[in-house]
């Protein structure tokens, strides 16, 4: 199956490595960078929820945001940005850090403190959004995960929101894990990146013209998700990951995991309120995972 090269392609939600006490390791996120890019991601995505970026402030999102740059990697092309807060002034800033400092784009959360807001309500935001960026606007990606925010972003905002801003709404990240929702907006709004976030769904999600993905599993099997987002291709591997990685805390498992592939366990520090896994979980997704990618190598 060939599909068209020229798409959004594979972007790694990468995690945040932390220091005890919830410091930001800078150190161990470029080394994890390089390696994903390295593996086959095409960009990676800072501060999205699996890098835990709701928790992140302006100078946590300013320094990563540095090193980054700072060790060589093209922030036109490789970086972009999530941006989530409750207050319309502090999802600018946020936007304006990553926008001026060269990012390729954003993946913007709607404001997730009030519930029941209208379609008016949040048209009015994202409108007041990119006004007051201004110029800087470029190469936003919608993000639906109504699990966390608790507040949609329905097909027909989608609608009002990319004729308002042509060219600057490029997507939608369908993190709702409702296919029939990923249908719709293929359907409804096809000529932008749809993006799927439940790597279970993506391969086929990719042969009705999804366009990739922003995901977590990237921070752990770049090489296994590529043929997904490049030839539609299936993988019952991606599949047993997922349901394992999902019966544990999953920001914490994918950070287990991920200082098992670097042979370091530092990696697993998260910031509070959440929590690493506990010594008996760490050690039993590390065996679950071996085994199913291990079967696979065989």
């Amino acid at each position: 199956m060939a599909l068209d090269q020229n798409r959004f392609g594979l972007s790694c939600a990468i995690t945040t490595p932390m220091r005890a006490g919830g410091d930001i390791d800078l150190p161990r996120l470029v080394k994890h960078a390089r390696h994903v890019l390295a593996q086959g991601c095409d960009s990676v995505t800072l501060f999205g929820t699996t890098g835990e970026g709701a928790a992140l402030g302006l100078p946590a999102r300013t320094a990563m945001l540095g090193a980054l740059v700072g060790a060589g990697i093209d922030p036109a092309t490789k970086i972009y940005a999530g941006v989530a807060a409750a207050s319309l002034h502090e999802s600018i800033e946020q936007a304006k850090v990553a926008l001026g400092i060269g990012a390729k784009g954003l993946l913007v959360a709607p404001p997730f403190y009030f519930k029941g807001v209208s379609d008016e309500g949040l048209y009015a935001w994202f409108s007041q959004f990119f006004e007051k960026l201004g110029p800087a606007a470029r190469n936003t990606v919608l993000y639906h995960i109504p699990s966390v925010t608790a507040v949609d972003i329905s097909i027909d905002l989608v609608e009002r929101l990319k004729k308002a801003f042509p060219g600057i709404v490029i997507g939608v990240k369908d993190s709702s894990g409702d296919y029939s929702n990923t249908e719709a907006l293929l359907k409804a709004h096809g000529e932008l990146a749809i993006l799927v976030g439940d790597e279970r769904q993506l391969a086929k999600a990719v042969r009705n013209g999804a366009q990739g993905t922003i995901c977590g599993l990237a921070n752990l099997t770049p090489h296994l998700l590529r043929p997904m987002v490049y030839e539609g291709a299936e993988s019952a591997v991606v599949n047993k990951l997922v349901d394992e990685i999902v019966s544990y805390p999953v920001l914490a498992a994918v950070k287990a995991l991920v200082g098992h592939l670097h042979g370091d366990a530092g990696y697993g520090a998260m910031r509070p309120p959440l929590e690493p896994l506990s010594e008996a979980q760490r050690q039993r997704v590390i065996a679950a995972f071996d085994s199913i990618t291990q079967a696979k190598a065989a």
